[in-house]
């Protein structure tokens, strides 16, 4: 009898274990996301970095309890070959105990994004910050570098980019276009005119290499009723001074950036809070514009909500022709660490783009 005692508990243990270490196989948007661990992934507002065959995963820790979205541990990350299975990597970079510290325990650290420097040889980390104790007033861009893609990453700086600077316009922009600070033509124009001598507020965002290796800050500006497109210094870790603005005037949050076939393209979100709303997107031939509307890309049910999400990343996926992976998050304020994760493939349509709900869905939808 006592040895029956002891087969059934470990027989539970073990089934327990291989629950938590079966591989998976396709994505389940919005469904609990285990690691390695067998612990819901916690990498929320997060952008992917491949490197070396290798994606890494970087996004805002969360805690249970009411912390709300205040940064009380940093940025995690973790490691997949696949897609579906991700190592837990630790925290890639942490918030600092010192309160006088820009990135203090207690800050609003959101957005991360990481990408790697081919001529420094360095790893580049930027995010949204806001200081401790001051709500969403200071709007400022962070910036950290590491030697090693995991990190431990060091912190730079933060401040609000481009003080001083105009927009960059394209040859034939008609002067009626242009920010005009004697007499602002609109609400969006009196903002960025505000804020000119300090530099632009940056909220929302999200970091893009081009194929020549320039590198571009996308942030939500002026209140957010503007998004910027900045070109960063060579080494990536300032801004150069040249920028546009993009749907000036339009309330856009969200920004996440790629290109296929010579064409810019972007997915933003409106402005509603913690509330979902529906998608938009936009393309453009030059990096620096003009770049059009287009509306919403999603379909179906729940596409006037982006099926409950709201946009990060979009995700090339290595070795595959015209395989991009739309990135979300399901947003949970009240219990900020049980955020999922909503990742659906983008159909194309020549040039257009078309996002589609689906329970369940694997990386053979794309041509290799």
């Amino acid at each position: 009898m006592k040895y029956y005692r002891f087969l059934l508990p470990a027989f539970l243990l073990l089934s327990i274990i291989g629950r938590a270490q079966t591989k998976l196989s396709s994505f389940s948007p919005g469904a609990i996301w285990p690691d390695d661990k067998g612990v819901h992934i916690n990498a929320h507002g997060g952008g992917i970095l491949y490197n070396n065959g290798v994606y890494y995963w970087f996004g805002e820790h969360k805690i249970a309890g009411d912390a709300g979205n205040r940064a009380m541990v940093g940025v995690h990350c973790y490691s997949s070959k696949d897609l579906y299975n991700w190592k837990d990597e630790g925290i890639s970079l942490s918030v600092s105990p010192d309160t006088t510290n820009d990135i203090a325990k207690g800050c609003i650290l959101e957005r991360p994004k990481v990408v790697y420097n081919k001529k420094t040889k360095k790893y580049v980390m930027w995010f949204h910050l806001e200081l401790l104790g001051k709500g969403y007033s200071a709007a400022r861009a962070g910036v950290a570098i590491s030697d090693k893609v995991t990190g431990p990453y060091k912190f730079i700086k933060s401040y609000r980019p481009n003080p001083g600077q105009m927009p960059f316009y394209p040859a034939l922009t008609p002067e009626a276009d242009k920010v005009n600070c004697v007499n602002p033509a609109n609400k969006s124009d009196g903002f960025f005119c505000r804020d000119l001598p300090g530099g632009q507020m940056a909220r929302d965002m999200t970091v893009f290499v081009d194929d020549d290796g320039k590198a571009y800050h996308v942030f939500s500006s002026e209140e957010n009723f503007t998004l910027d497109l900045a070109e960063l210094t060579p080494d990536y870790t300032g801004h150069n001074g040249k920028f546009i603005r993009i749907y000036i005037g339009h309330q856009t949050e969200a920004p996440a950036l790629f290109k296929r076939n010579g064409i810019y393209y972007m997915i933003g979100s409106g402005c509603t809070g913690w509330a979902p709303n529906a998608a938009r997107w936009f393309s453009a031939k030059s990096i620096w514009g003009p770049w059009t509307y287009h509306g919403n890309p999603c379909q179906g049910p729940d596409s006037q909500i982006t099926y409950g999400g709201q946009s990060t990343h979009v995700l090339p996926v290595a070795g595959k022709k015209d395989a991009f992976i739309f990135i979300a998050d399901k947003w949970t304020p009240k219990d900020a660490i049980d955020g999922r994760y909503l990742w659906l493939p983008i159909n194309f349509k020549g040039n257009d783009i078309e996002i589609n709900w689906t329970d369940n869905w694997n990386l053979d939808v794309f041509k290799k």
